[in-house]
């Protein structure tokens, strides 16, 4: 009897929580269907925003390495057998490229690919002797989110003001890669940069010093071996 009891208590209780519910419900209808329509159309928001990134960053990714591919085309050499595909002189490849990355960076600038193609233009722009165009793709990018590139830019732009007898500010430019290296330009790399200017200047001592101070801490590293050979001489 006390078991039919506890039952049909039990039975009640669930009757009472199942009306409750159902007049909750009842009573907030349309603002629960209004939240369930603002989730669903934020899950196809977020599923569109993220199919879309994906096939223009796809699309940015075979456009830059096409532009590659042109800067990389083989030049025709002086007496050699034109070949299909090749490139006239070294010039006309910068150029055909130099418009091609420029493209990239107009069309996907705001994808990590177009900022890579904004290098390659500056890259480019050096080559064909506009400095001024050059300097400023770089400055653009050395101040980035993205150090590996940051720092390629810094490299770069320290070769032109080499270049262009700015060498102090080159010398600013690779402290900063010392001081916070990366991948893709190591604080050997700059040292060796910086001591090929001080070299160039006639600062001798300069130049040893930092040598030495890499063959040092490079012993078996190909800095380490540039270094010692620059010593030697």
């Amino acid at each position: 009897m006390k078991s039919q009891t506890r039952h049909a208590l039990k039975e009640d209780a669930l009757a009472k929580a199942a009306a409750s519910s159902a007049n909750w419900m009842s009573g907030h209808r349309s603002s629960l269907v209004r939240w369930i329509i603002i989730l669903v159309a934020a899950l196809l928001l977020a599923a569109g925003a993220l199919t879309y990134w994906t096939l223009q960053s796809n699309a940015a990714d075979a456009a830059l390495n096409a532009a590659l591919d042109t800067y990389t085309t083989p030049v025709q050499q002086p007496g050699q057998e034109p070949l299909p595909g090749m490139m006239n002189s070294a010039a006309e490849r910068s150029k055909k490229a130099n418009q091609e990355f420029a493209a990239v960076v107009a069309k996907y600038g705001w994808l990590p690919e177009g900022a890579k193609a904004k290098y390659f233009v500056g890259v480019t722009d050096a080559e064909l002797g506009q400095t001024a165009q050059a300097e400023a793709e770089f400055k653009d990018l050395k101040d980035g989110s993205n150090h590996e590139l940051a720092n390629l830019a810094k490299m770069a732009l320290a070769n032109l003001y080499h270049s262009t007898k700015r060498d102090s500010d080159a010398i600013s430019l690779l402290n900063e890669i010392v001081a916070k290296p990366s991948v893709t330009v190591t604080a050997y790399s700059a040292e060796l940069a910086e001591a090929d200017i001080y070299d160039g200047e006639g600062q001798t001592d300069k130049a040893k010093a930092l040598w030495a101070k890499i063959k040092d801490a490079d012993k078996d590293g190909s800095a380490g071996a540039i270094a010692a050979q620059k010593l030697g001489k």
